[in-house]
Protein backbone atom coordinates (compact mmCIF):
# COMPACT_ATOMS: atom_id res chain seq x y z
CA UNK A 1 0.00 0.00 0.00
CA UNK A 2 0.98 3.64 -0.26
CA UNK A 3 2.37 5.48 2.75
CA UNK A 4 -1.02 7.11 3.38
CA UNK A 5 -2.85 3.77 3.48
CA UNK A 6 -4.30 4.00 -0.02
CA UNK A 7 -4.10 1.42 -2.81
CA UNK A 8 -3.94 -1.59 -0.51
CA UNK A 9 -3.36 -4.99 -2.10
CA UNK A 10 -3.05 -8.49 -0.66
CA UNK A 11 0.04 -10.01 -2.22
CA UNK A 12 0.44 -13.21 -0.16
CA UNK A 13 -2.15 -15.15 1.84
CA UNK A 14 -2.47 -18.44 3.74
CA UNK A 15 0.61 -17.80 5.87
CA UNK A 16 1.26 -19.64 9.13
CA UNK A 17 0.92 -16.66 11.51
CA UNK A 18 3.24 -14.20 9.71
CA UNK A 19 5.19 -11.74 11.85
CA UNK A 20 8.31 -9.98 10.53
CA UNK A 21 8.79 -8.63 7.01
CA UNK A 22 11.62 -7.04 5.04
CA UNK A 23 11.89 -5.88 1.42
CA UNK A 24 14.84 -6.21 -0.96
CA UNK A 25 13.88 -3.65 -3.59
CA UNK A 26 17.02 -4.24 -5.65
CA UNK A 27 16.28 -7.95 -6.11
CA UNK A 28 12.51 -7.46 -6.14
CA UNK A 29 11.91 -9.76 -3.17
CA UNK A 30 10.03 -9.72 0.10
CA UNK A 31 11.00 -11.98 2.99
CA UNK A 32 8.80 -12.76 5.95
CA UNK A 33 8.75 -14.95 9.02
CA UNK A 34 5.95 -17.33 9.94
CA UNK A 35 5.72 -17.76 13.71
CA UNK A 36 3.69 -20.91 13.43
CA UNK A 37 2.25 -22.46 16.59
CA UNK A 38 4.83 -22.14 19.40
CA UNK A 39 3.98 -25.53 20.90
CA UNK A 40 4.53 -27.21 17.52
CA UNK A 41 7.96 -25.72 16.71
CA UNK A 42 6.85 -25.12 13.11
CA UNK A 43 8.16 -21.63 12.34
CA UNK A 44 9.60 -20.84 8.90
CA UNK A 45 10.92 -18.10 6.62
CA UNK A 46 9.52 -17.46 3.15
CA UNK A 47 10.43 -15.36 0.13
CA UNK A 48 8.38 -14.09 -2.80
CA UNK A 49 8.59 -11.49 -5.51
CA UNK A 50 7.23 -8.10 -4.50
CA UNK A 51 4.01 -8.88 -6.36
CA UNK A 52 3.65 -12.15 -4.42
CA UNK A 53 4.68 -14.47 -7.25
CA UNK A 54 7.38 -17.17 -7.06
CA UNK A 55 6.72 -17.86 -3.40
CA UNK A 56 9.27 -20.15 -1.78
CA UNK A 57 10.08 -21.44 1.70
CA UNK A 58 13.77 -20.77 2.32
CA UNK A 59 13.96 -21.85 5.99
CA UNK A 60 11.85 -24.94 6.51
CA UNK A 61 9.32 -25.46 9.27
CA UNK A 62 11.09 -26.43 12.47
CA UNK A 63 14.51 -25.16 11.43
CA UNK A 64 13.50 -22.05 13.36
CA UNK A 65 10.98 -22.23 16.20
CA UNK A 66 9.05 -18.95 16.47
CA UNK A 67 10.72 -16.41 14.16
CA UNK A 68 9.82 -12.78 14.77
CA UNK A 69 11.37 -9.57 13.37
CA UNK A 70 13.55 -10.15 10.29
CA UNK A 71 16.09 -7.77 8.76
CA UNK A 72 18.19 -7.71 5.60
CA UNK A 73 21.93 -7.09 5.41
CA UNK A 74 22.12 -6.62 1.66
CA UNK A 75 25.85 -5.92 1.53
CA UNK A 76 26.64 -8.98 3.63
CA UNK A 77 24.11 -11.14 1.79
CA UNK A 78 22.39 -12.22 5.00
CA UNK A 79 18.99 -12.32 6.66
CA UNK A 80 18.86 -11.98 10.45
CA UNK A 81 15.92 -12.70 12.73
CA UNK A 82 14.96 -13.38 16.32
CA UNK A 83 13.49 -16.74 17.32
CA UNK A 84 11.28 -16.22 20.38
CA UNK A 85 10.60 -19.63 21.93
CA UNK A 86 13.73 -20.89 20.20
CA UNK A 87 15.59 -18.34 22.37
CA UNK A 88 17.95 -17.52 19.53
CA UNK A 89 19.19 -14.86 17.17
CA UNK A 90 19.71 -16.50 13.78
CA UNK A 91 20.89 -15.72 10.27
CA UNK A 92 21.19 -17.32 6.86
CA UNK A 93 22.09 -16.49 3.28
CA UNK A 94 19.41 -14.90 1.12
CA UNK A 95 18.52 -18.30 -0.33
CA UNK A 96 18.19 -19.86 3.13
CA UNK A 97 21.51 -21.69 3.07
CA UNK A 98 24.16 -21.54 5.79
CA UNK A 99 21.69 -21.32 8.66
CA UNK A 100 23.46 -20.19 11.84
CA UNK A 101 22.65 -19.40 15.47
CA UNK A 102 24.49 -16.30 16.71
CA UNK A 103 22.91 -15.91 20.14
CA UNK A 104 21.40 -18.66 22.28
CA UNK A 105 19.78 -17.57 25.55
CA UNK A 106 18.42 -20.96 26.59
CA UNK A 107 17.61 -24.44 25.41
CA UNK A 108 14.82 -26.91 26.01
CA UNK A 109 11.19 -26.74 27.04
CA UNK A 110 11.79 -25.48 30.58
CA UNK A 111 13.90 -22.54 29.41
CA UNK A 112 11.39 -21.73 26.66
CA UNK A 113 8.72 -21.04 29.29
CA UNK A 114 10.82 -18.15 30.63
CA UNK A 115 9.92 -14.98 28.66
CA UNK A 116 13.06 -13.19 29.86
CA UNK A 117 14.91 -15.48 27.43
CA UNK A 118 12.65 -14.66 24.47
CA UNK A 119 14.43 -12.81 21.65
CA UNK A 120 11.97 -10.68 19.65
CA UNK A 121 13.34 -7.67 17.74
CA UNK A 122 16.75 -6.95 16.26
CA UNK A 123 18.90 -4.75 14.08
CA UNK A 124 22.55 -4.61 13.10
CA UNK A 125 25.06 -1.76 13.04
CA UNK A 126 27.37 -2.53 10.11
CA UNK A 127 29.67 0.40 10.95
CA UNK A 128 30.94 -1.24 14.14
CA UNK A 129 29.82 -4.81 13.49
CA UNK A 130 27.27 -4.88 16.31
CA UNK A 131 23.92 -6.56 16.67
CA UNK A 132 21.16 -5.24 18.94
CA UNK A 133 18.18 -7.29 20.08
CA UNK A 134 15.34 -7.28 22.59
CA UNK A 135 14.33 -9.89 25.14
CA UNK A 136 10.85 -8.83 26.10
CA UNK A 137 10.26 -10.55 29.44
CA UNK A 138 6.82 -11.45 30.84
CA UNK A 139 3.82 -9.31 29.95
CA UNK A 140 4.03 -5.87 31.56
CA UNK A 141 6.62 -7.08 34.08
CA UNK A 142 9.28 -4.41 33.62
CA UNK A 143 11.90 -7.09 32.97
CA UNK A 144 12.50 -6.32 29.30
CA UNK A 145 16.06 -5.82 28.12
CA UNK A 146 17.89 -4.53 25.08
CA UNK A 147 21.25 -6.16 24.36
CA UNK A 148 24.31 -5.50 22.20
CA UNK A 149 27.05 -7.85 21.02
CA UNK A 150 29.41 -8.26 18.10
CA UNK A 151 27.74 -9.80 15.08
CA UNK A 152 30.38 -12.50 14.85
CA UNK A 153 30.87 -14.99 17.69
CA UNK A 154 34.28 -14.55 19.38
CA UNK A 155 36.84 -17.18 18.45
CA UNK A 156 36.63 -20.33 20.55
CA UNK A 157 33.18 -19.47 21.90
CA UNK A 158 29.65 -20.53 20.98
CA UNK A 159 26.26 -18.86 20.63
CA UNK A 160 25.47 -20.01 24.18
CA UNK A 161 28.82 -19.20 25.82
CA UNK A 162 29.92 -16.00 24.06
CA UNK A 163 31.27 -13.41 26.49
CA UNK A 164 30.79 -10.23 24.46
CA UNK A 165 27.10 -9.65 25.26
CA UNK A 166 26.26 -6.44 27.10
CA UNK A 167 22.96 -5.09 28.39
CA UNK A 168 22.23 -1.81 26.62
CA UNK A 169 19.04 -1.06 28.59
CA UNK A 170 17.27 -3.08 31.27
CA UNK A 171 14.05 -2.91 33.31
CA UNK A 172 12.02 -1.96 30.24
CA UNK A 173 8.26 -2.66 30.22
CA UNK A 174 8.17 -5.02 27.21
CA UNK A 175 10.42 -4.05 24.26
CA UNK A 176 9.55 -5.54 20.87
CA UNK A 177 10.83 -4.49 17.41
CA UNK A 178 13.89 -2.33 16.67
CA UNK A 179 15.05 -0.07 13.85
CA UNK A 180 18.36 1.78 13.53
CA UNK A 181 18.70 5.24 12.00
CA UNK A 182 22.12 4.57 10.47
CA UNK A 183 22.66 8.20 9.46
CA UNK A 184 22.08 9.73 12.89
CA UNK A 185 23.15 6.63 14.86
CA UNK A 186 19.89 6.45 16.82
CA UNK A 187 18.08 3.28 17.85
CA UNK A 188 14.26 3.22 17.83
CA UNK A 189 12.07 0.52 19.34
CA UNK A 190 8.48 -0.24 20.21
CA UNK A 191 7.31 -1.31 23.66
CA UNK A 192 3.98 -3.08 24.19
CA UNK A 193 4.09 -3.00 28.00
CA UNK A 194 1.96 -0.92 30.34
CA UNK A 195 1.99 2.90 30.31
CA UNK A 196 3.53 5.29 31.06
CA UNK A 197 6.76 3.79 29.69
CA UNK A 198 5.02 1.10 27.67
CA UNK A 199 2.73 1.35 24.64
CA UNK A 200 5.38 3.65 23.26
CA UNK A 201 8.11 4.25 20.71
CA UNK A 202 11.47 4.92 22.32
CA UNK A 203 14.81 6.08 20.98
CA UNK A 204 18.41 6.42 22.15
CA UNK A 205 21.77 7.29 20.64
CA UNK A 206 23.99 4.24 20.32
CA UNK A 207 27.25 6.22 20.37
CA UNK A 208 26.32 8.51 23.28
CA UNK A 209 23.95 6.31 25.24
CA UNK A 210 21.66 8.30 27.57
CA UNK A 211 20.79 7.19 31.08
CA UNK A 212 17.19 6.63 29.99
CA UNK A 213 15.71 6.31 26.50
CA UNK A 214 13.57 9.11 25.12
CA UNK A 215 9.87 8.33 24.64
CA UNK A 216 8.72 9.88 21.36
CA UNK A 217 5.30 8.25 20.76
CA UNK A 218 2.74 7.25 23.40
CA UNK A 219 -0.76 5.78 23.67
CA UNK A 220 -0.22 2.83 21.35
CA UNK A 221 -2.34 -0.26 21.89
CA UNK A 222 0.47 -2.78 22.32
CA UNK A 223 3.01 -1.39 19.86
CA UNK A 224 4.78 -4.00 17.74
CA UNK A 225 6.25 -3.13 14.33
CA UNK A 226 8.34 -0.12 13.36
CA UNK A 227 9.84 1.10 10.08
CA UNK A 228 11.89 4.25 9.50
CA UNK A 229 11.96 6.51 6.44
CA UNK A 230 14.97 8.66 7.32
CA UNK A 231 15.11 10.87 4.18
CA UNK A 232 11.52 11.95 4.78
CA UNK A 233 11.87 12.27 8.57
CA UNK A 234 9.14 9.81 9.43
CA UNK A 235 8.39 6.49 11.05
CA UNK A 236 5.60 3.97 10.64
CA UNK A 237 4.35 1.93 13.60
CA UNK A 238 1.85 -0.90 14.03
CA UNK A 239 0.05 -2.04 17.13
CA UNK A 240 -1.69 -5.26 18.07
CA UNK A 241 -5.07 -3.53 18.16
CA UNK A 242 -4.84 -3.12 14.39
CA UNK A 243 -3.67 0.44 13.80
CA UNK A 244 -0.91 1.86 11.62
CA UNK A 245 0.56 5.20 12.62
CA UNK A 246 2.93 7.66 11.03
CA UNK A 247 4.92 10.35 12.82
CA UNK A 248 8.05 12.42 12.42
CA UNK A 249 11.17 10.88 13.91
CA UNK A 250 10.82 13.10 16.98
CA UNK A 251 7.27 11.79 17.47
CA UNK A 252 5.49 14.96 16.40
CA UNK A 253 2.73 14.93 13.81
CA UNK A 254 1.51 11.49 14.87
CA UNK A 255 -1.37 10.23 12.76
CA UNK A 256 -3.37 7.02 12.92
CA UNK A 257 -4.15 6.46 9.25
CA UNK A 258 -5.46 2.88 9.41
CA UNK A 259 -7.31 1.20 12.26
CA UNK A 260 -9.21 -2.00 13.07
CA UNK A 261 -7.03 -4.01 10.68
CA UNK A 262 -6.69 -7.07 12.91
CA UNK A 263 -3.65 -8.04 14.98
CA UNK A 264 -0.80 -6.24 13.21
CA UNK A 265 2.85 -7.15 13.74
CA UNK A 266 5.77 -6.40 11.40
CA UNK A 267 5.92 -3.48 8.98
CA UNK A 268 8.41 -2.47 6.29
CA UNK A 269 8.85 0.73 4.30
CA UNK A 270 10.28 0.52 0.78
CA UNK A 271 10.31 2.79 -2.25
CA UNK A 272 9.36 0.56 -5.15
CA UNK A 273 9.65 1.93 -8.69
CA UNK A 274 6.31 2.07 -10.45
CA UNK A 275 5.83 -0.11 -13.48
CA UNK A 276 6.06 1.81 -16.73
Amino acid sequence: MNADGSDRKTIVSDCNLPDGIVVDTEAGHIYWTNMGIPSLNDGSVERADIDGKNRKTIVAQGDTHTPKQIILDKKGGKLYWCDREGMRVMRCNLDGSQLETLIETGRGEADSRDPTRWCVGLTIDPKFGHIYWTQKGPDNAGLGRLFRANVEIPAGQTAATRSDIEIFFKDLPEPIDIELDHKNRVLYWTDRGDPPRGNTVNRASIDNKPVEPEIVVTHLMEGIGIALDIPNDRMFVTDFAGSIYSARLDGSGERNFLFAQGNLTGIAYAEIPKEK
